[in-house]
């Protein structure tokens, strides 16, 4: 078995969808990034990549590459489920924590779920999704952004 630890932060941006875990979320605000912003799936990413020992998000998908400007990050995660495969590799289970003062996450966290689950090609049960809040403490407590973080179990194949 291999771990890896994954966190990502954005920060809120008029005019932009607010998209987590594959799943529009209904906010008037979106996060700013090179990509969709999906800091969710961003840290599942640097989870799988930290467990393969493969760097992080940064050095695989660089947000100087303008091929990546505004990718939606459910193709981003395929591709590192395919380099997770070919190191014959498949997910043991993840466990995630969206940190979110708003919007309130318990309805979508379901599809995210599903959607996390069947790009990475494992059950849904393998894919635990929580949301919590940091009681109106720090940049995501003065809704300025919102940040996630994964635990990453990688079983050999």
């Amino acid at each position: 078995m291999r771990i890896g630890i994954g966190y990502d932060v954005h920060k809120f941006k008029e005019g932009r969808d607010l998209i987590l875990g594959g799943v529009k979320i209904e906010y008037d605000k979106g996060l700013e990034g090179h990509s969709d912003a999906d800091v969710l799936i961003h840290s599942i990413i640097d989870g799988i990549l930290g467990a393969l020992g493969k760097g992080d998000i940064g050095t695989l998908f660089p947000d100087t590459d303008i091929k990546y400007k505004d990718i939606d990050s459910k193709i981003l995660l395929s591709e590192v489920c395919k380099l997770m495969k070919d190191s014959k590799f498949k997910i043991g289970n993840i466990d995630c924590t969206i940190l979110a003062e708003k919007p309130k996450m318990r309805e979508y966290i379901p599809k995210m779920e599903i959607i996390i689950a069947e790009i990475l090609e494992t059950f849904k049960e393998n894919i635990n999704i929580k949301a919590t809040t940091t009681e109106k403490l720090g940049f995501i407590g003065r809704e300025e952004g919102i940040a996630a973080q994964s635990a990453v179990f990688l079983d050999k194949e």
